[in-house]
């Protein structure tokens, strides 16, 4: 839903979302001296779903993401997080919520299972240590589990950093390239993994993302942002539909290069 946003000529916005939602923003602007990084963009999501983030590096999809998490004040606009207002009411929300992302390491030094024990102090998580036993098995963590994080391969540190990102089993998940860096057959199993979450927990992901297979796969819905705004949303379908392109790769190029409607025909 862009609530008047530009989006491409002649294309009809998404219905709007009904009843409660996971995330409501409503025109939110993020403004610097010299540049907006947001400006100006609303949605709201569904409970339940998988919606994918996507633009171009600047188009915007980090600085949303922190706002929505109470980690950046916007200049303007309201969002709201599982019915409450962030920032003002984060302490409601924080500890049904999580993130990850390959870029944010976890103390090297530290081992598997005290960075895990460190998260789970700091969520309140009961029963900690038959939790972490629960994510080593699912996420197959226990031949490393007590190796230092800074001596673990890139598919072991996804791995691990989803194991934090779950270890509150967060109602709202919030994901910043997660499979970035990884060898087919590993991001295969961390997108395998965070479907039969979503499905069993009845969570909610919101997923910035530059792999447009990834996204094909996982989401519901795709959100495109470029130069702080929303250009698109929609379902998968409808933006392949509409752009007249057979993968999202070929409709992030077009919106990235600027690509008319009659040049896309």
């Amino acid at each position: 839903m862009n609530d008047g946003h530009p989006i491409p000529a002649n294309s009809p916005s998404p219905a709007p979302v009904s009843g409660s939602a996971a995330i409501a923003v409503a025109r939110l602007v993020k403004a610097y001296k010299t540049s907006r990084a947001v400006d100006d963009i609303s949605f709201r999501i569904a409970p339940s779903s998988i919606t994918g983030l996507l633009g171009g590096n600047g188009a915007g999809k980090t600085t949303t993401i922190a706002i929505i998490m109470g980690l950046v004040l916007p200049t303007s606009g309201t969002v709201e997080v599982l019915g409450h207002p962030m920032p003002a009411e984060s302490g409601e929300v924080l500890g049904r919520m999580n993130f990850e992302s390959p870029y944010v390491d976890m103390p090297m030094r530290l081992t598997v299972r005290q960075n895990l024990n460190v998260f789970g102090r700091l969520y309140a998580v009961e029963n900690l240590k038959e939790r972490i036993a629960q994510l080593a098995s699912d996420l197959d963590l226990n031949e490393f589990i007590d190796r230092p994080a800074g001596k673990l391969s890139a598919g072991q540190k996804t791995r691990v950093a989803l194991a934090k990102a779950l270890i509150n089993q967060p109602e709202l998940l919030l994901l910043d390239e997660p499979t970035a860096s990884l060898d087919p057959d590993t991001a295969d199993w961390i997108r395998n993994h965070l479907d039969r979450y979503r499905r069993e927990r009845g969570a909610t992901i919101l997923l910035a993302s530059h792999n447009m297979q990834e996204v094909e796969r996982l989401c519901d819905r795709v959100i495109i942002m470029k130069r702080g705004r929303i250009v698109d949303d929609d379902s998968t379908a409808g933006i392949l539909a509409r752009y007249n392109r057979s993968n999202l790769e070929e409709v992030f190029l077009d919106v990235a290069r600027g690509r008319s409607q009659v040049e896309r025909i």
